[in-house]
């Protein structure tokens, strides 16, 4: 899909010949969308914490392009920042769902932002996630039942209480209720989404029309915690095996023929040094057979000597992906970010760590990595404080091409998650936020682009 901006170029020549002019990523448009409004999930009431159970805060801890200007995001576990009972992470009852929006990007200067394009975003819908078989689901806490009172005949919905697990169970559960949603594909048909789930972690596959549960992806056990808890200090301390809390598959790709999918370990897993040690895992299955490989990612930086989170991955084409790395600093925690980029790596020929464990053998295998695009000295060059990026930025989708002075650019769109907090403890608003950046396929270093073929 192609939108032209060529006759704009006229009376924005000066911008169109920055754009064209330079080899890199650049930022073209910026789109906010306030997060204290509602959702269309229905789920008027209030949570366990007094938040509503439709607060449309938080759209951007997974983003998939659907085609045209559509974009599916989805939040993550729920509003968890304000405390209300520590037994259970101050987590609440929140329905995990996934949303369509309509990122309209138009050839229009944007005098707010300064860009050549305006970004408009807007809710079209969202879409609750069940199981038509019974979930496990905790007890009651603080007065408050896990149980959701949405539940139906055939109808299970998923939550984002911590507890709602079966203490029996001794690994990863497909029936476990608690759900923590980070990353969406778009299946290659057009009909399912893939989710990725931080707490198993699985991959699940849900009906796009209804949200409805239809497949599970199940992945070695080695990446599952053993021992679970509600209290995720608890559950860290537990195991010395598996992914660790709050750090589980945070990032989800798809290769451009729909075919195979690839999860991100946010962290090093517990028998590779745990949080804060320097390789993560890359995971890839292939959907015909489930067949799985693991490969090492480095996640240390030499400039700032930290090692760094792992936010999102998306596929470029059949082995090599573009993955997000960023720190916790910005809006949202009160500091200034400092470290927010995009690595392009390439699986082609990479080892399959499958079996390996620790740093000393899984860094001499780890996947070599290259800039593309470094967020922060974007953002900060177009006039943004350090302080005003968002802390958050963890949703990574391409969508439509675009055309400026007869040559070709893609565009990559990137999310922040806001926490379910519209404004920041430190005062600031705290909106939904999309940023976008085209680039062409001279930006690439000589990788070719592949984007996802989507059902008309």
């Amino acid at each position: 899909m192609t939108i032209t901006f060529r006759p704009l170029c006229a009376a924005l020549a000066l911008a169109c010949s920055a754009l064209t002019a330079q080899a890199a990523p650049q930022l073209i448009a910026i789109g906010s969308l306030e997060g204290a409004g509602a959702d269309f999930s229905g789920q008027s009431g209030a949570l366990e914490n007094g938040a509503r159970g439709d607060l449309l805060g938080g759209l951007g801890s997974g983003l998939a392009w659907a085609g045209g200007s559509t974009f599916l995001s989805v939040p993550d576990r729920g509003p968890n920042a304000v405390a209300w009972n520590s037994a259970v992470d101050d987590t609440t009852s929140y329905i995990p769902r996934f949303h369509a929006l309509n990122l309209a990007l138009k050839a229009l200067p944007d005098s707010s932002t300064g860009l050549p394009f305006t970004l408009t975003p807007s809710l079209v819908s969202t879409t609750l996630l069940y199981s038509r078989t019974p979930l496990t689901y905790g007890a009651t806490v603080g007065g408050y039942a896990a149980v959701p009172a949405l539940n139906a005949a055939n109808r299970f919905y998923f939550s984002g209480r911590s507890d709602n697990f079966s203490p029996a169970s001794t690994s990863a559960d497909i029936n476990d209720a608690r759900f923590d949603p980070e990353g969406i594909r778009l299946s290659a048909n057009g009909l399912n989404v893939y989710v990725s789930d931080e707490y198993g972690p699985y991959v699940y596959i849900f009906n796009r029309a209804t949200g409805q549960r239809v497949r599970t992806i199940s992945l070695p056990a080695e990446l599952a915690a053993a021992v679970k808890s509600a209290q995720g200090s608890v559950e860290i301390s537990g195991n010395t095996v598996g992914r660790v809390a709050n750090k589980g598959m945070e990032g989800l790709a798809i290769s451009p023929d729909g075919t195979v999918l690839w999860g991100f370990m946010q962290s090093a897993l517990a028998q590779d040094g745990g949080d804060g040690a320097r390789v993560n895992r890359i995971i890839q299955v292939e959907l015909a057979t489930g067949k799985v490989k693991q490969f090492a990612y480095d996640n240390y930086l030499a400039d700032t000597a930290k090692t760094y989170g792992s936010s999102e991955v998306l596929a470029l084409n059949s082995h090599e992906l573009l993955v997000l790395e960023r720190d916790g600093k910005g809006r949202g925690d009160g500091s200034k970010a400092v470290v927010k980029r995009v690595y392009k790596v390439d699986l082609a020929g990479a080892s399959d760590i499958t079996g390996l464990r620790g740093e000393t053998q899984l860094l001499p295998l780890a996947v070599k990595k290259t800039l593309f695009l470094d967020i922060v000295s974007s953002l900060t060059g177009h006039g943004w404080a350090a302080k005003q990026i968002p802390a958050k930025l963890e949703g990574m989708a391409f969508g439509p091409d675009i055309v400026v002075d007869g040559v070709v650019r893609h565009t990559l769109y990137i999310a922040n998650d806001n926490d379910f907090l519209p404004v920041t403890a430190d005062g600031l608003a705290n909106p939904n936020q999309w940023f976008v950046f085209s680039f062409t396929d001279a930006d690439l270093g000589g990788s070719l682009f592949t984007n996802q073929t989507l059902p008309q």
